[in-house]
């Protein structure tokens, strides 16, 4: 069975918890900040997304890209000529990684809302040279949106390595944001009534996987990929 971040990542009880920095610490509704990295961990590792923001230029760039976590460093990858990627090993970045768990319908239209959990993470990346931490990132990138496709695929070749950047993320500075329940509305909002309110909850699921069209009919969707599925799947 293949080594995923979660089963790498030390006990919360021997981690420091966040500790909030000028530009980690929450302005605005700080009650609904977490300071556990446990929670951390759970935002980054049931997300296979996020978003990386860098000055490019002399502008604003946010790129979406896939990731790996494992323990305190978070992964990325692309390619050598990734001037998004170059410009990210110049300075200072921010990541943010987001789950959306509902629309939140208020009687009032400013109290609308939505249950949420994000974290949002201020780094400098570290490009990875040495050839086993660089294989070891990408091994962890694929096991985060694919768990057990990296044991039963070809691994990168030379060649592939070669035109590929690994990007390490320390994840020192970091903050949590979740927010849970139903709406806030007013007091005289809810005692006047005639609207509803209440939660519309949202989830990501996976379908029934699509087999390739050059794919032999003798091959058999993995097990790996079966227990991803949240639709049952005829085989």
């Amino acid at each position: 069975m293949s080594e995923t971040a979660s089963t790498r990542t030390p006990s919360s009880s021997t981690r420091a918890p966040l500790s909030p920095t000028l530009r980690s610490s929450l302005t605005r509704s700080k009650e609904r900040g977490r300071s556990d990295r446990a929670d951390l961990d759970a935002v980054l590792d049931a997300g296979m997304l996020c978003h990386l923001g860098v000055v490019l230029h002399g502008t604003p760039v946010v790129i979406p890209t896939i990731y790996g976590r494992d323990g305190d460093t978070l992964y990325l990858h692309g390619s050598t000529g990734s001037g998004n990627l170059r410009a990210a090993m110049t300075g200072d970045v921010s990541l943010t990684v987001t789950h959306l768990d509902g629309i939140v319908y208020a009687r009032s239209a400013m109290h609308f809302s939505m249950n949420y959990r994000s974290a949002v993470i201020h780094a400098r990346p570290v490009e990875l040279t040495d050839p086993d931490e660089r294989m070891h990132a990408l091994r962890v990138i694929v096991e985060q949106a694919a768990p057990g496709a990296w044991d039963a695929v070809r691994s990168p070749n030379k060649k592939e390595m070669a035109a590929t950047l690994v990007l390490a993320v320390d994840l020192t500075e970091a903050s949590v944001k979740v927010r849970t329940g139903g709406p806030r509305d007013d007091a005289e909002d809810i005692a006047a009534g005639g609207v509803w309110a209440g939660v519309l909850p949202m989830r990501t699921v996976f379908d029934a996987p699509i087999s390739s069209d050059d794919l032999a009919p003798d091959i058999e969707i993995p097990a790996h990929v079966l227990q991803r599925c949240t639709t049952p799947v005829t085989v």
